[in-house]
């Protein structure tokens, strides 16, 4: 993407309904915190196998983060609001270039075990560290191609107990997509400012304070980039609930990372780009289906590493998706009408995105607003409408203050 004129974007805070979709945002993201302890705790278990395991002393080239942690795309964990799941690939050295999928599965997970008395679960492609305070850390080992892009790797499939003639090596480059992605998705600095604000107001500096301990690397330093990563984790989000009881395959996080790149266009309100990256996967599966066949995407830096490999798993599937996306899509296009009533709007949105997360977004901006009031500086948009209604924002505050439903675009939610 050309950067001779890097993009300014648009602030998500600036309209009722993207403020409101973006305190969503807000609310289910990886704080900084949390993001610097996930990153502490990768390089911990790296520091640790190298040091305790024979097995993998000097055989680990690269420990590095991948799929939403690699692009600042992290939210919560499905059907809940305080757990996270952070991918780790574990490039390993020559000792494990012969071995079966399971035998390294297997070595890393005996390697691991009694980590910090931590509970460990060997999966299909990688072994799951759960620590006490909700977060998980999958890390999936792999082996470098020879005399390819950087990083492009096998990674290993198995379910075992015992190795069978299913178990099989799965090309990859999440490294390579994370660059793409980010090529794909420049910096937004109106973006960037805003949500650095809003953490440091909302949080009165708690989060910033710890995220400025140590270093981040580069691939995962927390900045809320542009507007199109935001959509995203909203998309995640809304799949996350629409789902939250479905047992099967769900479409995974790489497959909407893809869609969010391919749709990416900078200054692009929140609420435009939500219905933009939706509106490109309903088109994609439509066209398929309409040819009694499966949407196939595959990584654009190596077209054997295939997003869908394991979704969707018949036409079904991805329709059911699309119409749960074409519904996404027809209440947004009403919200951004003015065509809900606010106790409509709220519901809506707590059907879609979940109660507590809205509820509490809700909440954020009648506080705010309504220290502004006390501050005597009211919210306005860049052009010139006010943010809420003042009786609505008076009623508001009384509200939180008293415990009762506060109000929000003057009228009760």
């Amino acid at each position: 993407m050309n950067m001779m004129n890097p993009p300014h974007g648009i602030d998500p805070f600036d309209d009722p309904v993207d403020r409101l979709l973006a305190e969503i945002a807000f609310s289910i993201q990886l704080p900084p915190s949390l993001h610097q302890k996930a990153v502490d705790r990768y390089e911990a278990v790296r520091q640790y196998l190298e040091s305790t395991s024979s097995a993998f002393k000097g055989q680990i080239e690269h420990f590095y983060p991948q799929g939403s942690m690699s692009i600042d795309a992290t939210i919560s964990t499905k059907g809940t609001d305080d757990e996270f799941d952070l991918d780790i690939v574990a490039q390993l050295g020559g000792r494990f270039r012969f071995m079966s999928p399971l035998q390294i599965l297997m070595e890393l997970e005996k390697a691991l075990e009694g980590y910090r008395g931590l509970k460990l679960v060997r999966q299909t492609r990688c072994v799951t560290l759960y620590y006490r305070d909700g977060m998980h850390l999958d890390i999936s080992p792999s082996i470098r191609e020879v005399g390819t892009l950087e990083r492009q790797s096998h990674i290993f499939h198995a379910k075992g107990p015992v190795a069978t003639l299913d178990d099989h090596m799965v090309p990859m480059n999440a490294y390579g997509f994370a660059m793409h992605y980010r090529d794909r998705t420049p910096i937004e600095q109106r973006v960037v400012d805003s949500f650095a604000k809003h953490w440091e107001v909302l949080n009165k500096g708690k989060y910033r304070a710890d995220a400025d301990v140590d270093d981040v690397p580069e691939p995962t330093e927390f900045v809320v980039k542009n507007t199109a990563t935001l959509a995203l984790q909203l998309h995640k989000r809304y799949r996350n609930i629409r789902f939250a009881d479905y047992d099967g395959r769900i479409a995974p996080s790489i497959l909407l990372s893809h869609y969010a790149a391919a749709a990416a266009r900078p200054n692009t309100s929140l609420t435009n780009m939500l219905i933009r990256q939706a509106g490109f996967m309903i088109t994609e599966i439509e066209n398929a289906s309409l040819y009694g066949q499966l949407i196939s995407v595959s990584n654009p830096c190596h077209a054997l590493d295939v997003f869908t490999d394991r979704w969707p798993e018949n036409i079904s599937q991805q329709d059911d998706y699309a119409i749960k996306l074409k519904e996404l899509v027809a209440g947004l296009e009403q919200l951004k009408r003015g065509q809900m009533s606010p106790p409509h709007m709220m519901e809506w949105m707590r059907g879609h995105f979940g109660g507590q997360v809205v509820t509490r977004a809700a909440d954020a901006i009648a506080n705010e607003i309504g220290q502004s009031i006390k501050s005597s500086s009211q919210q306005y948009t860049r052009t010139g409408k006010l943010i809420l209604p003042t009786a609505a924002v008076v009623r508001s505050s009384k509200a939180i203050a008293s415990g009762r439903d506060h109000t929000f675009f003057g009228k009760k939610i």
